[in-house]
């Protein structure tokens, strides 16, 4: 059994195949010398090699799984196979889809920047990130994060002001599209 840190962007090209089309990742058939015995190659082989890896999905949507009895996500990964390194900061999936690990829909970043391509919290009740209506004032009030900050963008007398100045903020500090979309 190897240690976390021993599972090498090179020894995951040996133990699994990439799909790129798919984003998919399989189980390559092992060889003698990753088993104790004959019958543990032959049990292994005949259950696992050639089918789909890493299938169990995180409550938060990702796929995940095993590698030499240490958990990874499957999009770090995909990412350690196809660039040979392993992510340094978060993987972002570019569409929202947590589970669509091709690897033009991942890139590597730093956690703020990851954060500004979040779908909308299930507790949201004004229906857009970062909006809110004051009910001691009954005034909506627009905030977001950037530069490091929590900054208040204002305090409006209708959720449509409130929602401009929202958005036009996200693209001042550059969130995706996407973010704050029901997903």
């Amino acid at each position: 059994m190897a240690n976390r840190s021993d599972i090498t962007p090179e020894l995951c090209r040996q133990l699994l195949r990439y799909e790129p089309e798919t984003g998919k990742l399989f189980w390559r058939k092992r060889g003698m010398e990753w088993f104790s015995d004959r019958r543990s190659y032959s049990t292994w082989n005949a259950k696992y090699a050639g089918r789909e890896a890493f299938l169990v999905r995180t409550e938060d949507g990702y796929l995940k799984g095993l590698l030499l009895r240490s958990s990874f996500r499957a999009s770090r990964v995909v990412w350690a196979i196809v660039h040979g390194v392993w992510p340094k900061g978060e993987i972002d999936h570019i569409n929202g889809v947590k589970d669509d690990n091709r690897v033009a829909n991942l890139r590597d970043v730093p956690r703020s920047v990851n954060a500004r391509n979040r779908g909308m919290r299930r507790n949201n009740r004004s229906g857009i990130t970062g909006v809110k209506l004051d009910l001691n004032s009954l005034r909506w009030h627009a905030t977001i994060r950037g530069n490091g900050k929590n900054l208040f963008l204002g305090s409006f007398e209708n959720r449509v002001d409130a929602i401009a100045a929202r958005k036009a903020a996200e693209v001042e500090f550059g969130y995706s599209e996407g973010h704050g979309l029901q997903r």
